[in-house]
């Protein structure tokens, strides 16, 4: 059924379309995702139907009687090294730790190929209300594809994997690339092992699709912290070479991701407003389920990500000074540049899981 004709209905075909662009957008001589318009301005792509797909269902929770969650802002970590640190570092000829730091990003974006293998059970049969004319009904008919290609690119396409890249070899003049980044991010993902389930009543295939969509909805909420991070130091003319193209790049990454967040909490929202069958024949309210997931995530993000960063960049930052003039002064002002940041006492999601 045509968009025209059901706003709540759409084929896979018309979540993946583009349109049309007066030019396209090319980063390091690949040619990305997106393009510019008649005047300038750029243009997300595959959003001609996708966002007012996104908020016609919106609209329908909402109509229903029925909330949309919100995750607030501050319980996003500050990036660390902070804006005026990895200034401080770039200044004074220390680059190492930044060029990793966006290298270890541009990465990251690239495994967002993954959310288009991920596995959603029956929910028709594992939901006691319909889903019919939802969020939820499109997952797997072009949202998750739709996701998968904006991050990591399709075909010969370049996605944001290779804008950040972009970004980074225009703001830094193509920078040597550190020989162990993917080896030491891949070894932290190791370290973290498996969550164990929270509500095993579900079963597992349900959870486990419900906890990949809500930990990557956190990823992409707190990635608005990053993208202003890097804003703010690739578009600054003192360290970046070329601070309206790579700035600019930045801009049009965060343009790309929010139809990235919206699906995602549009879909676990109608999760939310859902009542679920457990493997035992009984059943569960959704929100019980959603906001468990949720705060667990958060839970562990506010505790570690902030330390993790930290670490990650200590471990080989007394190092990577020695190329400056004096390393002992620059460690001591870039430690003097650090701000405390206090973490809100809740999630927001907690009623639901004591409940």
């Amino acid at each position: 059924m045509s968009a025209t004709a059901s706003p709540l209905h759409y084929s896979e075909e018309e979540l993946l379309s583009s349109g049309s662009f007066r030019e396209p957008l090319f980063a390091n001589g690949v040619r990305c995702h997106g393009g510019f318009d008649d005047e300038g301005r750029y243009c997300s792509p595959r959003v001609l139907f996708r966002n007012p797909a996104i908020n016609a269902w919106q609209d329908r929770l909402r109509q229903g009687g029925d909330t949309l969650f919100e995750i607030s802002p501050d319980l996003i970590p500050p990036v660390h090294p902070n804006v005026a640190q990895a200034k401080l570092l770039l200044q004074n000829g220390v680059r190492e730790p930044i060029v990793r730091a966006l290298t270890i990003i541009s990465i990251v974006e690239g495994f967002g190929a993954m959310i288009r293998d991920v596995k959603v059970p029956d929910l028709e049969s594992l939901l006691v209300e319909p889903i019919h004319g939802t969020a939820l009904a499109h997952l797997q008919r072009g949202l998750f594809e739709a996701h998968a290609r904006d991050e990591s690119g399709y075909r010969d396409e370049g996605g944001h994997k290779q804008m950040w890249e972009a970004a980074r070899d225009a703001a830094l003049e193509n920078p040597k690339i550190p020989g162990d980044v993917l080896m030491r991010l891949m070894g932290r993902r190791d370290q973290r092992g498996r969550r164990k389930p929270l509500f095993p009543e579900i079963g597992e295939d349900l959870e486990r699709s419900l906890g990949f969509m809500a930990n990557v909805l956190v990823v992409e909420v707190m990635a608005a912290e990053t993208f202003q991070w890097g804003i703010d130091l690739l578009s600054d003319p003192e360290i970046s070479a070329a601070p309206e193209e790579a700035g600019g790049m930045v801009e049009n990454i965060r343009a790309d991701e929010k139809p990235h967040v919206e699906y995602l909490r549009t879909a676990l929202s109608e999760v939310a407003a859902r009542t679920i069958r457990t493997v035992d024949g009984k059943q569960i309210s959704g929100k019980v389920v959603i906001d468990g997931l949720l705060h667990g995530i958060l839970s562990e993000v506010i505790k570690n990500r902030r330390s993790d960063q930290r670490d990650d960049l200590r471990e080989g930052l007394e190092k990577a000074v020695q190329v400056a003039a004096h390393p002992q002064r620059l460690l001591e002002d870039f430690d003097s540049l650090e701000f405390d940041w206090t973490p809100p006492s809740q999630t927001g999601f907690e009623a639901s899981e004591a409940a």
